[in-house]
């Protein structure tokens, strides 16, 4: 250790550690612009220079090592002489109006501006003429705002080892650029987005990136998109190290199906992804699907938290996503809890909803088992009515019974012998049930459910089956995926079609249907079709399957206020779970309606949130089962790294799927697993680099004191 001395206060500081550092940790601010605490110090810029006792002239702080005696003074008429001058000629070639620049406001030479003061005359403008790169995905480049300092080439070079941003000259400008001013793409840019982190000016900055959300989500698009707010990153990285279980453990911390939600999670990470504006997204879905294959528990098994029981008893009715999640971390909490589930197994629409093909029924079973094994009790074939009475028995009640009734549209033939309802199909088909289906089948609507009906049609033997929907194919909300799975396996697809009729007298004979000019909602969210003139047409089928939404199965005979699709009326479907009935709590499709299992599992964990609380603990779920991962910032070179392809599953063909209810879709093989997972740009490494420490801070920090 070293003791310095910095405006007549004295300091311990490690020997050699430089002295702007020394200082800035200590609450001293020496201005400063090419610095940077993450990278090596530069000195160009010639705004942290200092006096030193016993020697000439001034020096930089940022090059100056700390050695034992050293007496620094950081603030002088000459030194403030210098530090304008400095200024000014690093605003020569700046533009002059601040205004027009994006990072207005949060810009570092603008700060420093008002730390050394209103400039007393610029220095001659040039104009370098640098024409703004938009041509980059993610990465805007506009060099006439830049000055130099050099940050972006330390931290493309030293901290992310990448290699691909250097200095370069025109016309006598010195700028940052890549050799022979390629593409970032054609240089193996990694796109980590460092340099745009650590630009002290609006030089290199996101050319995507949402300003109104906090940094974190907007830096991390897929962490945030992910409803349960999974760490995407943080397993992404362990699945390349070839370290599956820690993998598997981040996603438990947040979700108790990884392995289920491998198979079927509607994935809207991937939607956010920002390697798709590269060239393709991520398979999250299916890098998490191996992962979970691929877990031994070590890091969860019988590890995880369990609080010291409470007395306090919770029926949670309903066995679906949402309610097993709920159940599963209220039982953690330190409280019984009874799951009432009135099919004859839990799952909800895992099991009743979603097909076997997608979702083989030994993953719900394995996946239950944890939440037996956490000490929840499970009856089945038990309907709760009026869960009011419960209320005598528990402490607190969750309702958590989805959306398990099917919709009929009330159009002419709607009650025609020969016209099924998506969750009675479904849910017969899953039980092996008699469903009622003929040959040629016809099946209203465009989301998952449709495709869902439709292709489990094709399973049990239909030999026509038709989809349409009033939305175009473009506004179609089933996965594209599902649609091109579909229609490989000789599913007819009709986007933009009106539902005139279902045709027949006591059966089933056909639709007549509409071409759909355009299709809008009004601030009512009431649609306004306009329909084609003379496009009149029919469909024969001997059968019908309405697939335009579900709703819960309860009445008012229940006791609880009922909305809009007969859901679950809560005072805030995010932050506040009760029902009417104090003590009486409802989450996942019950009062949203019909969305996915990933919305139903964070629902549950807000619910059991609420509930924990109302019941007297801290709501405190979070459970940390991964090890500590020490990201490497230094991500190296890789070459064509922008071009390397997304992998995608390995499925079987159509003709060996479409008549049969077994697993076709296999996942990433082992072979492809690490190359998938290399693909991703690693966007959360750019938190990992410090804040700038700006001279307001340092004011701040003054006031405080």
């Amino acid at each position: 250790m070293a003791v310095i001395t910095i405006d007549g206060k004295k300091l311990e500081v490690p020997d050699h550690k430089n002295v702007l550092e020394c200082a800035l940790d200590a609450g001293i601010y020496i201005p400063h612009l090419c610095h940077h605490k993450d990278l090596s110090p530069l000195g160009s810029c010639r705004m942290c220079i200092v006096e030193v006792e016993g020697q000439e002239g001034v020096t930089t702080s940022c090059t100056l090592k700390a050695e034992d005696g050293l007496k620094i003074t950081t603030k002088s008429p000459e030194i403030d002489r210098l530090r304008m001058l400095a200024l000014e000629l690093l605003l020569a070639g700046h533009p002059e109006d601040c205004s027009t620049c994006p990072k207005y406001g949060n810009c570092e030479l603008q700060t420093l501006i008002q730390y050394i003061g209103p400039k007393t005359g610029r220095l001659k403008m040039r104009t370098k003429g640098f024409k703004p790169n938009d041509q980059n995905p993610i990465i805007l480049h506009d060099m006439n705002r830049c000055v130099l300092c050099g940050r972006c080439v330390r931290a493309c070079n030293e901290l992310r080892g990448v290699k691909v941003l250097q200095y370069q000259k025109k016309d006598m400008e010195t700028y940052v650029g890549t050799l022979h001013n390629k593409l970032l793409k054609d240089v193996d840019c990694r796109f980590c987005q460092a340099c745009v982190e650590v630009c002290p000016t609006g030089t290199i900055r996101d050319k995507l990136i949402n300003t109104e959300a906090k940094k974190e989500e907007a830096v991390v698009p897929c962490r945030h998109a992910c409803p349960a707010h999974t760490d995407v990153p943080r397993y992404i990285r362990f699945v390349k190290e070839g370290n599956y279980d820690a993998a598997a453990a981040v996603i438990r911390e947040k979700v108790p199906f990884p392995k289920a939600l491998g198979y079927i999670c509607n994935h809207v990470c991937e939607l956010q992804c920002k390697r798709k504006e590269v060239n393709e997204p991520m398979s999250i879905r299916n890098i998490k699907r191996y992962a979970a294959e691929h877990d031994s528990g070590i890091y969860w098994k019988l590890k995880g938290k369990q609080l010291a029981p409470t007395g306090k008893k919770v029926c949670v009715i309903g066995g679906g996503p949402a309610g097993l999640t709920a159940a599963y971390y209220l039982r953690k909490q330190g409280h019984d809890v009874c799951i009432k589930e009135a099919l004859p197994t839990v799952g909800g629409m895992m099991a009743y909803g979603i097909p076997a093909y997608r979702l083989p029924r030994e993953i719900i079973n394995e996946e239950v088992k944890v939440i037996e094994n956490q000490g929840v009790t499970i009856e089945v074939n038990t309907r709760v009515e009026q869960p009011v009475h419960l209320l005598k028995e528990y402490d607190a009640v969750l309702m958590a019974i989805g959306g398990h009734k099917g919709v009929r549209l009330p159009m002419e033939g709607c009650d025609l012998e020969g016209v099924l309802l998506n969750a009675d199909f479904l849910r017969n088909c899953s039980m092996q049930k008699e469903t009622g289906i003929g040959e040629r089948v016809i099946v209203l609507g465009g989301g998952n459910v449709a495709f869902d009906c439709a292709r489990s049609a094709k399973r049990l033997g239909a030999k026509e089956i038709h989809v349409a929907c009033l939305e175009s194919r473009e506004k179609m909300t089933a996965d594209n995926e599902e649609i091109e799975q579909a229609q490989e396996e000789g599913i007819y697809v009709h986007p933009a079609q009106t539902f005139e009729r279902i045709t027949g007298t006591k059966h089933v004979t056909g639709v007549d249907f509409m071409n759909v000019k355009s299709f809008t909602f009004d601030e009512n969210r009431r649609a306004i079709i306009e329909k084609e003139e003379d496009s009149l047409h029919h469909i024969d089928a001997d059968t019908v399957i309405f697939a335009v939404g579900q709703r819960p199965d309860i009445t008012q005979e229940a006791g609880l206020e009922l909305g809009r699709g007969n859901s679950i009326v809560v005072n805030d479907i995010e932050n506040d779970k009760t029902t009417s009935v104090a003590g009486i709590f409802a989450a996942g499709d019950a009062i949203y309606g019909t969305k996915s299992v990933i919305m139903a599992i964070e629902s549950g964990r807000e619910a059991a949130i609420q509930i924990d609380k109302y019941l007297g603990g801290d709501g405190d779920i979070s459970e940390e089962l991964a090890p500590k991962q020490n990201a490497n910032p230094y991500i190296g070179e890789y070459p064509d790294f922008a071009y390397q392809p997304r992998v995608h599953s390995q499925i079987d063909a159509p003709s060996d799927r479409c008549n049969n209810f077994h697993l076709f879709d296999h996942g990433i093989c082992d072979q492809d697993i690490c190359h998938e997972a290399s693909r991703c740009l690693q966007c959360d490494l750019r938190l990992q680099i410090s804040r700038p420490r700006l001279w307001g801070d340092f004011v701040e920090s003054k006031e405080a004191d």
